[in-house]
């Protein structure tokens, strides 16, 4: 859009006239924020109506993305770059006496997720927009963020994210488009005399008010505004006339209150299973009811309409779907069966059985009758047209039903007419291991689509200077066309252009400097290897592999003080889920190992541990543009791609990684020289699994190097850990060591070296930089959508954005 510095000052200072009646010194950085996200707010209307109007002019084929996490990061900044208005709006603010960063920082970044899946769906809404597809997300609008993460003694502690305390600027409440979910009570089939047909009757049901509340997701520089819905649970509108308890309330409120209930007990599950059953049944209500009002026939519902299952929490569309065909719009079996995998494709991304989800069939019963009659139908109707082609033994291990349990992953694959997998050896490892059985049925539905990220978040808003000297170098083509970026390799050779390059890793390392002396009072220096691991904490991802080498290091050190150490800041950020205590453990152990490293003269800032807390994505953009090596160092085989990688290799991080998930891709685009390779491969894993012949106590006992870094658990060198010491202890030895820790520890160690070794030449260091960030563009979430959009969604999009 245009726009002039006077008019925004003229825009500002009247509607904060209209908001607040006082003059802007007497308002508070959070007030001022307020006054400008709604005024962006305003700015964005316009492109946000004309998008809708357009989509149900032209009767556009749209894509529904249901996702339960959604992680969009702040949002001030993103829009104004959309709307080609950020350069004039940070000038204005500037003249008209605000601090624009501060203002940005005013804004909650709304935690409502829990790492790459949440991230991975809103660099796909930008990308959607960005790309000109005619895409929507579905999802829940949580009262509270996933957590506030503190450490208090070297522990975490959970506290409430109260991110909606004063509000969500950028949404807007539709009450008109409200919907009913049932829960419970009786369903059973009538017939109807009037037509003959079979008709459910719902008795002592508990109704819920799903809400909705849209968010516009605007597109680059394209005046495109798709909308992301999240819906909020409230009671329903009879409520005033029916009386209602406290606890009812409180009931209803809870569907919608936080991301990831812990479902380690009875409760927990049944909440977390409403909340899936919740978002599914008001998005596919709310898509249909948008659809009759726009479309006659049904029939045609495939061709109008894409809805897209991001991983299993949202499988619930599918039998959701299918009640409104028979139910609602009384088509038969056969033919609502044929709309609904026409209508539906699933993105799975996990290779871990238990993170395959599963739900008891007594409690579906219960909890959504209605939905699990329709599951046992299509349960039903599976076996029987399958056994006698598969045999009934491969059926069995491929149904919906199975020991007891609703298998949501199988229901997704067998209600789709496609399931992709998220990075190539991903893809490969569902078809040979994962879903082995559905693939041998259904061959054809299986791809691959490997995840991207989105390039206007992770470059040109995290890291501003990176952005600038490109722009300068390249020109800014490389904005809206991401491929650009590899002309950037001409300039592999300029000892120049290396310098600046250094230069803008070293300014944004100074930056992050400040921010840790800010918030931790630890003080390190900018010249150091800066070494980060940034992701949820979980055994298979093996933070503790990270800490037991700075464990080594730091014993090296000590015995050996006047020896030549490259300086190092190891750099963490994650939260465990409120459950999983050995998570938790391993942050109490990065903690105490941080206290004693950081208060040791004998390390001489040669050595330095930072946990930043309450990681989150504007954490993530302070941190991965000042990283030298991003570590990826999943256990071969577990991860099913990774996203992190692909944002710290397009800010020139060079990976410390296994041949895991999408580290292979990467490593295939730039080249083994420009990455730092180490560990068992995907077929040594399973060739471990398959000879049940590895033992960690055999390598213990066999190195002292490794039995020296395991006995600091527990013999006392780090204070403070004697219980989660012992317990990490044991799981490596007594318990045989699940994620391969100590048998890739000695690779990880030598891969360090290397690193050390290679760091001494800056000059070859930054040529490796550039490498990485010459070849980012290859995982842009641009490239990824329309993948999508071509191959699984069959919906029109954009090859390159159109700049206006």
């Amino acid at each position: 859009m245009k726009l002039t510095t006077a008019q925004f000052k003229t825009d500002y200072r009247k509607l904060l006239k209209t908001l607040y009646a006082e003059e802007q010194d007497e308002l508070s950085t959070s007030e001022q924020f307020l006054v400008l996200g709604n005024l962006v707010r305003q700015y964005l209307a316009d492109q946000w109506q004309q998008t809708t109007a357009e989509y149900n002019r032209t009767q556009r084929k749209q894509v529904y993305y249901f996702s339960i996490e959604f992680l969009p990061g702040r949002l001030l900044e993103s829009n104004l770059l959309n709307l080609g208005i950020l350069d004039t709006v940070r000038a204005g603010s500037k003249e008209l006496g605000l601090d624009f960063d501060q203002l940005v920082a005013a804004e909650p970044d709304p935690g409502l997720g829990n790492g790459g899946l949440g991230r991975l769906a809103s660099c796909f809404m930008d990308s959607l927009a960005s790309m000109q597809i005619a895409g929507n997300g579905n999802g829940i609008r949580y009262r509270y963020g996933l957590f506030k993460q503190a450490f208090i003694n070297g522990y975490q502690v959970e506290l409430p994210d109260d991110w909606l305390r004063n509000g969500n600027v950028w949404e807007v409440c539709k009450e008109s488009k409200a919907c009913t979910v049932r829960f419970g009570g009786n369903v059973y089939l009538r017939r109807d005399e009037a037509s003959g047909q079979l008709v459910p009757v719902y008795e002592n049901t508990q109704d819920v008010l799903a809400v909705p509340y849209d968010t516009a997701m605007l597109g680059y520089h394209n005046h495109v505004g798709n909308t992301m819905r999240l819906w909020s649970a409230e009671l329903p509108p009879q409520a005033d006339d029916h009386y209602y308890t406290q606890a009812d309330k409180a009931a209803v409120a809870r569907i919608t209150e936080v991301l990831y209930p812990d479902d380690s007990n009875y409760d927990g599950q049944l909440l977390r299973l409403h909340q899936e059953y919740f978002f599914s049944s008001a998005g596919v209500q709310s898509i249909i009811r948008h659809y009759r009002r726009h479309q006659q026939s049904l029939v045609d519902l495939g061709r109008q309409i894409a809805i897209h299952i991001n991983d299993t929490h949202p499988t619930l569309v599918i039998p959701e779907l299918m009640r409104i065909l028979l139910d609602e719009e009384h088509l038969d079996w056969s033919v609502a069966w044929k709309i609904t995998t026409q209508v539906m494709s699933y993105t799975n991304h996990t290779i871990l059985q238990e993170a395959l989800e599963k739900w008891p069939q007594d409690m579906l019963a219960r909890e959504l009758p209605r939905i699990y009659q329709i599951i046992a139908e299509i349960d039903r109707r599976f076996r029987v047209e399958m056994t006698p082609i598969y045999g009934a033994e491969r059926v069995q291990r491929s149904a919906p039903f199975g020991d007891g349990q609703v298998r949501m992953a199988y229901l997704a694959v067998i209600g789709s007419h496609s399931t992709n997998g998220v990075a190539k050896l991903h893809t490969e490892l569902l078809q040979r291991d994962v879903l082995a059985d559905l693939y041998a049925i259904y061959p054809e539905r299986f791809n691959n689509k490997t995840n991207g990220i989105t390039l206007r978040r992770w470059v040109q808003l995290a890291n501003k200077p990176l952005s600038e000297l490109l722009d300068q170098q390249i020109g800014s083509g490389w904005r809206s066309a991401s491929s650009e970026l590899k002309t950037v390799k001409a300039y592999q050779n300029d000892p120049a252009f290396l310098a600046k390059l250094a230069q803008v890793k070293l300014t944004n390392k100074q930056r992050l400097a400040d921010y840790v002396a800010a918030t931790l009072q630890i003080k390190i220096d900018p010249i150091a290897l800066f070494d980060v691991q940034i992701k949820r904490l979980h055994a298979y991802k093996r933070q503790l592999l990270h800490v037991l080498g700075i464990i080594d290091l730091y014993q090296r050190i000590k015995a050996a003080p006047d020896e030549h150490y490259q300086a190092r800041v190891h750099i963490f950020g994650a939260k465990a889920a409120p459950s999983y205590y050995y998570a938790k453990e391993i942050i109490k152990l990065i903690n105490a190992l941080a206290d004693l490293v950081n208060h040791d003269p004998a390390m001489r800032d040669r050595l330095k541990i930072v946990f930043l807390p309450n990681y989150s994505v504007s954490l993530a953009e302070k941190i991965i543009p000042a990283a030298d090596i991003g570590e990826q160092i999943s256990t071969a085989s577990k991860e099913a791609s990774g996203t992190s990688n692909m944002k710290l290799m397009a800010n020139g991080a060079l990976a410390l990684a296994t041949l895991d998930g999408a580290n292979i891709e990467i490593r295939d685009a730039v080249g083994a020289d420009n990455l730092f390779l180490f560990g068992l491969t995907v077929d040594e894993v399973y060739a471990y699994y398959a000879q049940q012949n590895y033992r960690a106590q055999t390598l213990y006992d066999q190195s002292p190097r490794i039995r020296r870094i395991l006995d600091a658990l527990v013999d006392g060198t780090i204070p403070g850990i004697q219980t989660e010491g012992r317990d990490i202890y044991d799981s490596l030895l007594r318990f045989n060591d699940d994620y391969f820790v100590v048998r890739d520890l000695e690779s990880y160690l030598a891969a360090q070296a290397q690193i050390d070794q290679a760091y001494q030449d800056q000059n070859q260091w930054q040529q490796r930089a550039l490498e990485n960030i010459a070849f980012a563009g290859r995982f842009s979430a641009d490239k990824t959508v329309n993948r999508y959009a071509e191959d699984i969604w069959h919906v029109h999009h954009q090859s390159r954005p159109e700049t206006k």
